[in-house]
């Protein structure tokens, strides 16, 4: 039992009360009235009773049903009746704090019941003494239901303020896995984008430069090296303000400008410098920001892949943004090569994650003649993220 008890401090704590209880019926029998003491026989009965408590909290009614075993003969032999009343008073206390109303009430009715038979049979004069007796197991009983519905009312309490805390930390996790998501989006929007357009401006002004060395066109190579200049400052610019936002801890909800709708033309006049003839039409007005900068996004993404897998050098793009009753209608189509046999990276996946983040439909794949096809179906209305 000693290993028992240094491993579990609960049971350690009712082994010392069940001392401190034996000390207590002990003085109260030997010192306390003028009733008769107990003999060998009552002493055993009496300290054993304190013993079963021991196990008090894991055995609550088996261990009230010892301690009332033990107390029972005690009584009949007409012993100082005084002295077990703590250790069954403990006893009492413990089933009413640990279980049920239900359990509480009919333990206590056949303990009160077996106790006040037992002192009218023994002791028929002792009228104060039963209902004395009678009080203090009601007290107890009623102490220790109090007691344990306060339990369960703080148990609550903590259980509903860690819930709570749960809650607040799986969201702050789940805005920062957003937060991540959005930034990766944005820096493979502007970085492939860029990337992509300085590729094909460099492969131009490399061509010029080796196609012939004796009459090198000086404006062409000029010009080619002032788009990749452009792009640059471009795509500087936007990094700039990204970072910017990342940086800024006092408002992390600031994200910037959205970019929007105006800036499609910008975007056209970038494809066309890379050599491809986009043909642009928009027709949209009063578009909330969060879809406008869906419909950039996926036009920016899809002129992107147009460029870069077009695969010809008359490369023609079809881009249509225009507004319906169900929404804002984007349209890109090209007629190169297709984008069936590239590798599949996250562009496609960006601009599907923008399309479900205010509510629409992105459809994406290659023509049945020749080229490839991004169309997408925006609602004004209702979108769950304003974000870019």
């Amino acid at each position: 039992m000693r290993a028992t008890t240094g491993r579990d401090p609960g049971l350690r704590r009712d082994a010392g009360l069940a001392v401190v209880l034996a000390a207590v019926s002990a003085l109260l029998a030997a010192f306390v009235g003028d009733a008769r003491t107990p003999d060998a026989l009552g002493w055993t009965l009496l300290l054993a009773s304190t013993v079963p408590l021991v196990w008090r909290r894991r055995r609550p009614v088996l261990v009230l049903l010892l301690v009332v075993a033990l107390v029972a003969p005690y009584h009949a032999l007409d012993f100082h009746h005084s002295a077990p009343v703590p250790a069954t008073m403990v006893a009492l206390y413990t089933v009413a704090v640990t279980g049920t109303v239900r359990r509480t009430v009919l333990v206590g009715a056949l303990v009160l019941a077996g106790t006040l038979t037992s002192n009218a049979l023994t002791n028929p004069g002792g009228l104060t003494e039963t209902v004395r007796i009678f009080g203090w197991a009601v007290a107890v009983l009623i102490l220790g239901g109090y007691v344990r519905v306060h339990r369960q009312y703080i148990a609550s309490i903590v259980e509903r303020a860690e819930r709570a805390e749960r809650t607040r930390e799986e969201e702050a996790r789940r805005r920062v896995a957003e937060e991540r998501l959005r930034i990766a989006r944005d820096l493979h929007d502007l970085l492939a984008h860029s990337i992509t357009l300085i590729g094909v401006q460099t492969s131009v002004a490399a061509h010029v430069l080796a196609a012939d060395p004796e009459r090198l066109d000086r404006a062409a190579v000029a010009k080619a090296l002032d788009d990749i200049a452009g792009t640059c400052r471009s795509a500087r610019g936007e990094l700039r303000t990204t970072l910017e936002v990342l940086r800024d801890h006092d408002t992390p909800d600031v994200r910037g400008p959205l970019p929007d709708l105006r800036g499609l033309a910008d975007l056209a006049d970038t494809a066309r410098a890379a050599g491809a003839d986009v043909d642009l039409s928009v027709r949209a007005d009063g578009v909330p920001p969060a879809v406008g900068a869906a419909a950039y996004r996926i036009v920016q993404e899809a002129l992107t892949n147009a460029v870069r897998h077009g695969g010809r050098d008359d490369l023609t793009v079809r881009v249509r943004v225009h507004q319906e009753q169900d929404g804002l209608h984007v349209s890109v189509t090209d007629d190169g090569a297709g984008q069936g046999s590239a590798t599949p990276g996250f562009g496609l996946i960006g601009m599907r994650e923008r399309v479900r983040s205010v509510g629409g439909v992105l459809d994406a794949g290659p023509r049945a003649a020749e080229g490839f096809e991004v169309t997408a179906v925006l609602p004004l209305h209702g979108e769950r993220e304003g974000e870019r």
